[in-house]
């Protein structure tokens, strides 16, 4: 678990294809003291796993569903990327619960000058949306300032362009998407009461 504040600007230094299987070295010299064998880690918003760390540096591997489903493909040695660890007791919630399953992969529509950004999202990810609610782009906790049919948008402040690769974003590129979580579960309750009152609809007339 997560909250969509960025700790770390990191680097990729090395991406290696082992069998289906692509390897991503990141140099985060403020990260690798905070991770461990195992942990979590999200970069750019996608959950994965420490495999292997120098005193700089860390490895992930990525299976082929999640170069699939998140913007790792199109990454290259020199990429900047988003980093944080994974959410503590000692932490507070500053963003929102953020689970690092990445749901979509959106395109830079528009930037304008006052910084805020329209992107285009996967027309099935928006009934989980709202308008003031929150979305996670590219591992950031942002909230969704204007609501389309087929777009958001977010109003960025200095602060995020500065501190998260959200500032080299322009138009075209692409980013992780990730749904609010109370959104996600909230769906599905709504979804299980709607097939509950259509049972016992039937079941009343002894249809069923």
């Amino acid at each position: 678990m997560f909250t969509g504040i960025i700790e770390e600007l990191g680097t990729i230094s090395a991406l290696n294809q082992k069998d289906q299987v692509l390897v991503l070295t990141i140099s985060a010299p403020k990260t690798v003291p905070k991770l461990a064998l195992g942990d979590s880690v999200a970069i750019d918003g996608a959950c994965f796993t420490m495999v292997s760390s120098t005193p700089d540096s860390f490895t992930v591997e990525a299976i082929p569903e999640t170069q699939e489903r998140t913007i790792i493909k199109n990454y290259t040695v020199g990429t900047t990327v988003n980093l944080e660890t994974t959410l503590t007791l000692e932490k507070g919630i500053s963003g929102h619960l953020v689970q690092g399953h990445v749901d979509g992969v959106g395109t830079v529509a528009s930037i304008n000058e006052q910084h805020e950004i329209e992107i285009e999202f996967p027309r099935e990810l928006g009934r989980f949306m709202a308008f003031k609610g929150s979305i996670t782009v590219n591992g950031v906790s942002l909230t969704i300032s204007k609501l389309m049919l087929d777009t958001f948008q977010v109003s960025l402040i200095p602060f995020t362009l500065e501190q998260t690769n959200l500032g080299k974003l322009t138009v075209g590129s692409n980013v992780n998407l990730e749904i609010d979580l109370i959104a996600r579960y909230l769906e599905r309750m709504l979804e299980a009461q709607e097939g509950q009152a259509k049972y016992h609809f039937l079941q009343e007339r002894n249809l069923i």
